[in-house]
């Protein structure tokens, strides 16, 4: 860790408990990703400093317990090259049994990416779908439980060494964790007088921009832009949200800091048309280039890409749902981290970038009442039912949005990826 970014610790400890999870007095909680689930958000060993600055504050806020789950991609990496074929069916199995006891302890969840986006790119697609799709199907019940929301939770990040080196190759070890570090205190704001005060705000801001398109109650959403023509179908009793999200016991939480967009749910049945994506990704394990989709009522019909065209074949046959849409995120091209002109290869960070859409799992709190839904009224009322959940980029200084509303009128929304209207 560098001195830059260690004398912000303890503002960004305050964000992640405050503004964050929203921490109460009581609570326990659980750093990290189970093993199993995946190794991008195992507790990187560099982010020892930021764990403990957490754990410290945890226990002063009054937590009875903190959990840390450590973990090093690294050994995933050495299963991937060494282990038989035969090895990708197993998974430790405890650890569903523990993510169904944690979510009845209402434990809070603090999840901390930082890993290398390119770790896995030279292993054969097969095993990385293999083993997503084990996955997928170990933690099929336990996901569908977590996706209801019933504690609150976070993902954030930390500029370890290994990310650091893959979003700047050309740069030392020390100086690329060194530029990190200052993009990560320019996003998070760190930098500010009062950061809690400044992403309470924001938020509030965002909050207010779903809750107007909401009121508008558009019909579809159009994306235009080079390499993409899509039209979108919302379903009835859509909502757009922000990453402010609500527990089982209505109290708020930003589970993504830092955030720059608003979403909603496509109509699993109507997306059609065409679209490319503007920033490489990972998606699960694999890693993705120049993806090209193409759909019709709802489903994917071809897929290409530069890189990782066989995963994502593999991706979308995983479940019935995961060669859907789940999500429509607007962002404008102007957002801080759009505008740093870097692609961090991380989705966190590069998805507040750009408008992004993605395959796989609905979001619940984006149709009206479906939190309480079961998972065949969800799917009835259009939403999206999957193990998985992939975002990917698609916006750009190119892109036009229309919102289209009852009567088939078109609304400029964005332009050149720009908001041009209040909403």
């Amino acid at each position: 860790m560098t001195k830059v970014f260690e004398k912000y610790l303890d503002s960004y400890a305050e964000i992640i408990m405050k503004v964050g999870i929203n921490y109460q007095s009581g609570e326990r909680i659980r750093i990290g990703a189970i093993p199993g689930r995946s190794a991008r958000f195992y507790t990187p060993l560099e982010a020892a400093p930021l764990v403990r600055k957490l754990t410290a504050k945890a226990y002063q806020l009054g937590a009875p317990l903190v959990e840390v789950f450590w973990g090093d991609p690294e050994l995933d990496l050495v299963r991937y090259k060494n282990a038989p074929k035969e090895s990708f069916q197993e998974i430790p199995t405890w650890s569903v049994g523990e993510i169904f006891e944690a979510a009845k302890r209402k434990d809070a969840r603090i999840y901390i990416g930082g890993s290398d986006p390119f770790m896995f790119k030279d292993i054969d697609s097969s095993l990385l779908s293999e083993m997503q799709k084990v996955r997928s199907e170990t933690f099929r019940e336990a996901n569908e439980y977590l996706v209801l929301n019933p504690t609150p939770w976070i993902i954030i990040l930390y500029p370890t060494t290994p990310w650091a080196q893959a979003v700047f190759p050309d740069l030392s070890p020390e100086d690329a964790v060194e530029k990190i570090s200052e993009y990560m205190i320019k996003f998070y704001r760190l930098d500010k007088d009062d950061p809690i005060k400044y992403w309470e705000g924001h938020f509030s801001s965002l909050i207010n921009r779903a809750d107007n398109l909401t009121k508008n109650s558009f019909q579809y959403i159009h994306l235009k832009s080079p390499g993409t023509d899509l039209k979108i179908k919302l379903p009835e009793g859509h909502r757009w949200k922000t990453a402010v999200f609500k527990d089982k016991e209505g109290r708020d939480n930003a589970v993504n800091i830092p955030s720059e967009e608003v979403f909603t749910l496509p109509d699993r049945m109507a997306v059609d048309g065409y679209v490319s994506s503007t920033k490489p990704f990972t998606m699960g394990d694999g890693f993705v280039e120049e993806l090209y989709l193409e759909f019709k009522e709802g489903k994917v019909t071809k897929v290409k890409a530069r890189t990782g065209e066989e995963f994502v074949k593999k991706t979308i046959e995983i479940d019935e749902g995961s060669c859907r849409l789940g999500e429509l995120a607007l962002v404008p091209h102007s957002s801080p981290i759009s505008q740093a002109g870097v692609i961090f290869h991380n989705t966190l960070l590069d998805e507040n970038a750009s408008i992004h859409i993605a395959l796989g799992r609905g979001i619940r709190e984006c149709i009206s009442g479906g939190d309480d839904m079961s998972t065949e009224e969800f799917v009835a009322a259009g939403g999206n039912h999957s193990t998985v959940h992939y975002d990917f980029m698609i916006g750009s200084a190119e892109i036009d949005v229309d919102g289209i509303d009852q009567e088939g009128k078109a609304h400029p929304l964005m332009r050149k990826g720009e908001w041009v209207s209040d909403l």
